[in-house]
C-alpha cells in the first residue's frame, strides 16, 4: 500500500482557470452560515466556473461531528453547541484563536485523488509551521499534523509524547472540495476536553502559543498563504 510520505505533496493546477481566491473573514463566523456558504460556493465552482476559494475564519466555541463520529466521544454534550458537519472524520473543536481554513478546490483541475489531496493539505500545514521552526509531522494511522513533545513524560507504551496541532476534515462533491483544516494558533486548549478529538484517545493537543511562540493570527496567516502557494499554486487576495 502506498504510504502518505510517498505521495507527491504538490497539488498544482494542470488546467487553466481563474486564480484561487484568498479571503479572510473578520470576527467570528456563525458555523451554520459557513456550511451554507461552502455548499453554495462548491456548487458554483462546478456549475458556473466560479473561482476556487480558500476562506479563513474563526468560529465561536463549538463542536462538530463528522460522518464517522461516535457519540461516546462527545464527553460534555452541553458544554458548547454541537453541529453535524457532513465532512469526513469524527468530533473536533472550533473556537477563537484557531485558524480554520475552508478549502474549496476543483480537483478536476488538479488530480482526482483524495489520498493525494489529504497529503497535500498535510504538507501545506507542515510547511506553514516550519516558518516558525516548528516541526509538524504526519502519522500514517492518524490524519492531521502532530508535534513531538520531548518535554513531556512518554506515553504509557514508552513512545515519546506528541500532541496534535492541526486537524483535517474534508468533503468532496463532484470533485470539488469543501471543509478543510484547523490549526491551533492560540485557542483555549481546555475546550478540547469536552470531546475525544478526532476519536483519538491518549494524546494531547497543542498550539503555537502553547509551544512558547508569540505568534498572532495575522503572523500565521502570512505563513499559511506562502505555504499554500508552494503546494497548490498562486492565489489572489491580500493577507
Amino acid at each position: 500500500m502506498t504510504q502518505r510520505d510517498d505521495i507527491e505533496p504538490a497539488f498544482l493546477p494542470v488546467s487553466d482557470g481563474p486564480a484561487v481566491e484568498w479571503r479572510i473573514e473578520p470576527g467570528l463566523t456563525d458555523y451554520a452560515a459557513a456550511l451554507a456558504f461552502m455548499e453554495a460556493r462548491a456548487a458554483a465552482i462546478r456549475t458556473d466556473g466560479a473561482a476556487e476559494l480558500v476562506w479563513l475564519v474563526e468560529h465561536p466555541p463549538l463542536y462538530t461531528a463528522g460522518t464517522s463520529a461516535d457519540r461516546a466521544d462527545l464527553l460534555q454534550p452541553d458544554r458548547f453547541p454541537v453541529f453535524d458537519a457532513g465532512r469526513g472524520g469524527e468530533y473536533t473543536y472550533h473556537g477563537p484563536g484557531q485558524r480554520v481554513a475552508y478549502v474549496m478546490l476543483d480537483l478536476k483541475r488538479r488530480r482526482e485523488d483524495v489520498r493525494a489531496f489529504v497529503t497535500a493539505l498535510e504538507a501545506w500545514i507542515i510547511a506553514s509551521l516550519a516558518r516558525f521552526n516548528v516541526r509538524g509531522e504526519r502519522r500514517e494511522d492518524r490524519v492531521g499534523v502532530w508535534v513531538a513533545r520531548p518535554d513531556r513524560p512518554p506515553l504509557p507504551d514508552g513512545r515519546p509524547a506528541e500532541d496534535k496541532i492541526a486537524a483535517i476534515g474534508i468533503r468532496l462533491r463532484r470533485w470539488v472540495s469543501f471543509h478543510g483544516i484547523a490549526v491551533n494558533v492560540e485557542p483555549d486548549l481546555s475546550h478540547f476536553g469536552g470531546i475525544v478529538p478526532c476519536g483519538i484517545a491518549g494524546y494531547g493537543v497543542t498550539s503555537l502559543v502553547d509551544l512558547g511562540l508569540p505568534v498572532t493570527m495575522a503572523d500565521y496567516d502570512i505563513a499559511l498563504k506562502a505555504a499554500f502557494e508552494e503546494v497548490f499554486g498562486l492565489v489572489e487576495g491580500a493577507v
